[in-house]
Order: C-alpha cells, then structure tokens, then sequence
C-alpha cells in the first residue's frame, strides 16, 4: 500500500511525458542511487527505504510512493516536494523550485 499519491494532470503526448519521467528518473538515479525500469507505460523504480511507481496515461501521471520506516515520518514533506517536483516536470512551471 502506498504511503501516498500525487496525481499530476498534463497537457503532454505519452511521448513528451515518458521523456520527461526518464530525465527525472535518470537524475534521480544519479542522486539517489535508485533503480529504475519501464514497464508499459508505468516507470517502477526503488533503492532502500523508497519505492514506487509512475503510471502515465494521457493527461495525466499517478505517482504511488512506499517509504520505508525510517522515512515515514518525513512522509507529508517528502510528498509536498515531489509534488512540487511534479508540477515542473509535467507543466513547466518553471516559478516551482525542484530541488
């Protein structure tokens, strides 16, 4: 069960949308040390503590997040952030800060 969902609405094709969620995730890969694979349209992704998926569709991303104990108390910030993160990518709302 996911500790939380963001569901992003865009205006991007499947193609511009899989395009951005590979660059965040190959970032992430390098910051964060997490794994990622597709799967159809849905991007899994882990490394310890953390895990998930990005499920794209037309018009909109389903982000699912499980964090593991030691991040669970971080649970609402870390959402907030992500979704912040969202927002940009999906958008281009470059007023967002993405740290």
């Amino acid at each position: 069960m996911a500790d939380f969902t963001i569901v992003q609405q865009h205006s991007l094709s499947m193609e511009g949308a899989r395009a951005a969620a590979q660059k965040v995730a190959d970032q992430m890969a390098v910051d964060y040390e997490m794994t990622h694979q597709w799967v159809g349209d849905v991007l899994e992704f882990k490394r310890s503590g953390f895990s998930g998926t990005l499920a794209l569709s037309e018009g909109s991303a389903q982000l699912e997040v499980v964090l593991g104990f030691m991040l669970r108390g971080f649970a609402k910030k870390i959402e907030e952030q992500v979704s912040k993160n969202m927002h940009k990518v999906f958008c281009g709302d470059s007023d967002q800060d993405a740290a």
